[in-house]
């Protein structure tokens, strides 16, 4: 009756599993008409439980504020702390502001600075981060938690295989940052699990002038195009 009761239920799971690629291929397809429409724009990560009074949060939103000002629009994860800061930025800055929000069960709900037309919900961590990596022409990550973690270690895999092209990776805030690239370099480095050219791949910050610098230096050598 055990077997019985186990094959029957992962028969079961076999048949949603295949009817959620559908659900699946739809997030792609709305995802990729949407932002193949937004220009060039840059990604900024950081922790959704910062809030409005903290340094992180107005200072992500002066760095939203002079992307938009340098030619670019702005793509958030859509809920609020430092993704609200940066939509905010862009929003009052005039420029494109993008959020793609996630569905969870805490911390996680839309802010109000997103364009009306560029707001999209997601199912799917996976599906939402091929949209960030495919349509950013850059990364600026603010202190966060494991998720902004996952984007930025992600990002910095793919591009060190070069399965995507490389674009700028920025870290801001060196009090926060400072003691994760001490580690990286003492131990993974050190350890030979990395090589020293890696290390290029990131950037170490603590102005919007300095984010700013980084990206108009990196695309006078490169196009403007999605990733891959």
């Amino acid at each position: 009756m055990r077997n019985e009761s186990n094959s029957k239920r992962w028969n079961e799971i076999k048949t949603n599993d295949s009817w959620a690629i559908f659900k699946i291929m739809g997030e792609f397809v709305n995802g990729y008409e949407k932002l193949s429409k937004i220009g060039p724009c840059v990604s900024i990560f950081g922790s959704a439980r910062t809030k409005p009074d903290h340094k992180f949060y107005k200072l992500a939103e002066d760095v939203a504020t002079q992307i938009v000002e340098h030619g670019y629009g702005v793509i958030t994860g859509g809920g609020p702390g430092i993704m609200e800061a940066g939509n905010k930025g862009a929003h009052i800055a005039g420029g494109t502001s993008v959020g793609l929000n996630i569905e969870l069960p805490f911390e996680q709900h839309d802010n109000p600075y997103i364009d009306s037309d560029k707001s999209l919900d997601f199912d799917y961590f996976f599906v939402r981060k091929v949209m960030f990596v495919k349509y950013s022409q850059g990364f600026v990550v603010m202190p966060g938690g494991f998720g902004t973690l996952d984007e930025l270690f992600e990002a910095i895999t793919l591009i060190q295989t070069h399965k995507i092209e490389s674009f700028p990776i920025i870290l801001v805030g060196t009090e926060f940052w400072g003691g994760l690239l001490e580690w990286v370099k003492t131990t993974l480095l050190d350890a030979g699990n990395i090589s020293e050219k890696d290390l290029d791949l990131i950037h170490l910050v603590d102005t919007p002038d300095e984010v700013i610098s980084i990206l108009d230096d990196f695309y006078k050598e490169y196009d403007l195009s999605p990733n891959f």
